[in-house]
């Protein structure tokens, strides 16, 4: 069985029958949980879950009982009938662990007992008399109370949503949350092109890391203080590289330096998003862009300390030319690297 597909309308009826219960409980409408949306779906399930189950502890106890609402299902389980711990796990849908455990606490409060078969291997589990006395309790006094206060918590529409979280169980049983999110293939990383509201996003990237590294340059200073004037309006061009969820995370200029030739220049990642390969993204599509313009030659020139932009630079086409040092070098004081694009066919291998 595939994962579900919920249209729009399916999934605004459950978040509106989330957010009928989340109300009803109480909870904050502005909190990090909520905000994120069905990414910590889990997270709000849980919690959602833990604040109903405090309640039902409350009736519970109201009723007389000592057990907790985790031990409920159990009960239910072993009501009028004998079975394996193994069994419970298939039966409850609750890990091994987790049904161990229960069966020792309610073994502790003499609802169940444990019996050895004739084999001496299989072990089961059933209710003592208390036990039974206690399910019994709980059908009069706890699952009628719980059950029409969850019917007037959701305004009749339980069932709805008892069915839509089946069909979520469901799936999840033929294919993990894990294995789906690796097959998801989002479009984290998308290319935007300048517009004047960016140009503090240019100046602030590159200011970063000229910087961290080096000592800032007038040359620098002047395409980053004013890059539509130094780059735009001379016939280059200025990419960013945006995130969803982060904004803008990176930049890179072609600065139009002759007739045809281009300077790939000032191009940097913000360091709270570097190791997301979005470097490689933002370079892939500047040469392409120089590609459109027609460069020739498209060249950059950086310092050896670069190691990790060189090595990328390598990697998409472009190599070391002693003519480039010689003709554009100059332009920086900080610059020993010179490298021309030769074509990514000719690029050695990552």
């Amino acid at each position: 069985m595939g994962f579900p597909v919920f249209t729009n309308s399916t999934f605004l009826f459950i978040l509106s029958l989330y957010n009928a219960v989340y109300i009803s409980c109480g909870v904050a409408m502005d909190d990090v949980i909520r905000g994120m949306g069905s990414a910590f779906l889990g997270s709000r399930l849980k919690r959602l879950g833990e604040r109903m189950q405090a309640g039902a502890a409350r009736a519970i106890t109201a009723a007389g009982l000592e057990v907790q609402p985790a031990h409920m299902p159990l009960l239910v389980a072993l009501d009028g009938r004998a079975l394996t711990i193994g069994q419970l796990v298939q039966v409850v849908g609750v890990s091994q662990p987790g049904i161990t455990r229960g069966v020792g606490q309610l073994g502790e409060m003499g609802l169940v007992r444990a019996e050895t078969g004739r084999d001496q291997r299989h072990r089961t589990i059933s209710l003592t008399d208390n036990g039974a006395a206690a399910i019994a309790r709980a059908k009069l006094f706890v699952f009628p109370q719980v059950t029409e206060a969850i019917d007037r918590l959701l305004a009749g529409r339980a069932d709805e949503l008892l069915a839509i979280i089946a069909d979520v169980e469901h799936a999840l049983a033929a294919t993990p949350l894990d294995q789906l999110a690796a097959q998801a293939q989002p479009n984290v990383l998308s290319i935007r092109d300048y517009s004047d509201d960016l140009a503090r996003e240019f100046h602030d990237i590159n200011a970063e890391w000229i910087s961290d590294m080096f000592r800032m340059e007038e040359t620098d200073r002047k395409t980053l203080e004013n890059p539509r004037a130094s780059i735009i309006e001379a016939g280059g061009a200025v990419l960013f590289v945006e995130a969803r969820e982060l904004g803008i995370i990176g930049t890179c200029a072609l600065q139009k330096t002759s007739a045809t030739g281009f300077e790939l220049t000032k191009m940097g990642v913000r360091k709270t998003a570097r190791g997301l390969k979005a470097g490689e993204f933002l370079l892939n599509a500047v040469i392409d862009k120089a590609h459109a313009l027609g460069a020739d030659p498209l060249y950059l020139l950086t310092n050896s300390r670069c190691a990790a932009a060189i090595h990328l630079y390598e990697k998409l086409g472009f190599r070391h030319d002693a003519a480039i040092m010689a003709n554009y070098g100059a332009r920086y004081a900080r610059c020993d690297v010179a490298m021309r694009y030769v074509g990514a066919e000719t690029g050695v291998a990552a």
